[in-house]
């Protein structure tokens, strides 16, 4: 298999979030052949089609260059109000416009939803499936991964110390590349 470039999306802004953190272990955790590297979102300027013209503004075409170099894309994110937060919506807009140039199109892609609560993020999770079919976005539907009980998860240093679930996302990243290899565009 090849290097694949995967470009990770962390739906929190939150520097010391759950979500960076695991974004972080999984990028640790990650097979040789997947090079996982979080794209920033939090600066992006808030997507309104009058500024998208010949010119846009330099963030949004920085950050869809960004895209469309990647073989996949990673979701990380956290649940506000049972779906994804404002900053990931907003990227996912900015990349999938103008429209029928989507930056988006045919990039594999899988969600890991991450929370404190119990059903770990199951809501976001769902929801942002909702969006990756109407992008072409063949999302990875197994293993799901919904992390719970986050909080308890990372050492003071923010390093995930739970095997279980380290050998979980393990899993969870060798079917990713796997589905990357089925998936993306030859």
């Amino acid at each position: 298999m090849a290097d694949r470039d995967v470009a990770v999306l962390v739906g929190s802004l939150r520097k010391d979030s759950l979500n960076r953190k695991t974004a972080r272990a999984l990028a640790e955790l990650a097979p040789g052949n997947l090079k996982l590297d979080i794209v920033e979102i939090g600066d992006l300027p808030l997507y309104n089609q009058d500024l998208d013209t010949e010119t846009p503004p330099p963030k949004w075409q920085t950050f869809r260059d960004r895209i469309r170099r990647a073989d996949a894309v990673l979701f990380v994110t956290p649940e506000y109000n049972r779906s994804v937060p404002g900053a990931l919506k907003n990227a996912i807009d900015v990349g999938s416009r103008p429209y029928a140039t989507s930056a988006w199109n045919k990039k594999p892609a899988a969600v890991v939803s991450v929370s404190p609560g119990a059903i770990g993020g199951f809501g976001a999770n769902h929801h942002l499936r909702q969006s990756l079919v109407f992008l072409n976005m063949p999302a990875m539907q197994q293993p799901e991964a919904y992390i719970g009980g986050a909080e308890k998860l990372f050492d003071a240093s923010g390093k995930l110390t739970v095997e279980p679930t380290r050998d979980f996302l393990r899993k969870f990243l060798q079917a990713f590349a796997a589905w990357i290899e089925t998936t993306a565009p030859k």
